[in-house]
This record gives C-alpha cells, structure tokens and sequence, in this order.
C-alpha cells in the first residue's frame, strides 16, 4: 500500500533505505498485517516510515509491479493500493525503511530518481484532490 500525502501542492517521498529499489525514491507506505484494516495499516506504515500522522481521503489508483533480476526472472511481484491522505499530526522523519523523507512540489517529481509509475499516481492524485474540493 501506498500513501499520496498531499500538503501545500506538494508530495511527501522516502528513499528506500533497502532493497528492492535502494536509493529510489517512493511513497511511504507497506504491507498489510495479518488481521488488520487496510486504512490502519496505511497509517501504521506511514508513521513508523515518516513519523507523520494521516487522514486516508480515497483510494486513488491499484497499481501492479513486478521486478526482475539479472536473469529477467521474477524477483518481487506487488500489488500496490495507492491512497490519497493528508497530514494531520506528528513530526516528519525518516525512519524504519526509510533513509530520507522529503516533500516535492508536483513539478520536481520526475527529475529525481523514482520508481517507475509513481510520478503518473502522482499526479493521479492531485488531480482526485482538486476534483474532491471543486465538489465541496
């Protein structure tokens, strides 16, 4: 699962601190807990990774991403539910997986090194956002 936390026409990213995708960057999120509700493991992995507390507005994208080795055989294959949240509390830090924790305006996301087809979720989810607003 991942987390578009979207604040001040910016997004929050992470490093990945191991691999796979060591040095890319990503949304902060993870994997699901035996037992528990996707929502609340969204903002576990969030605050464990950010240190940042969210509210989850919306699923916005489900995203498959298989990576392969060397030899073009399958090394990881994910399914990736990408939600839309803000920030609602806590303090950013980079911790767990996470080696760094940034904030980027939406025109900077394509010149970092970042993991293929989160820049397009990106700016999925801006787009989810302003839409929800214009309807309030």
């Amino acid at each position: 699962m991942g987390a578009l936390i979207l604040q001040e026409g910016r997004v929050l990213l992470v490093e990945r601190a191991r691999e796979p995708m060591k040095g890319y960057w990503s949304l902060p999120g993870g994997a699901v807990e035996t037992g528990e509700a996707l929502e609340d493991a969204l903002r576990r992995e969030v605050l464990e990774e950010t240190g940042l507390e969210v509210d989850v507005l919306g699923l916005v994208e489900v995203f498959e991403r298989v990576t392969r080795d060397a030899d073009g055989a399958a090394e990881y294959h994910y399914i990736l539910l990408d939600y839309v949240c803000v920030p609602t509390g806590g303090v950013l830090c980079a911790a767990d997986d996470a080696a760094r924790a940034a904030w980027f305006p939406l025109e900077e996301v394509d010149s970092v090194l970042i993991t293929e087809g989160t820049p397009r979720v990106i700016r999925k989810a801006f787009a989810w956002l302003a839409a929800r607003v214009a309807r309030k």
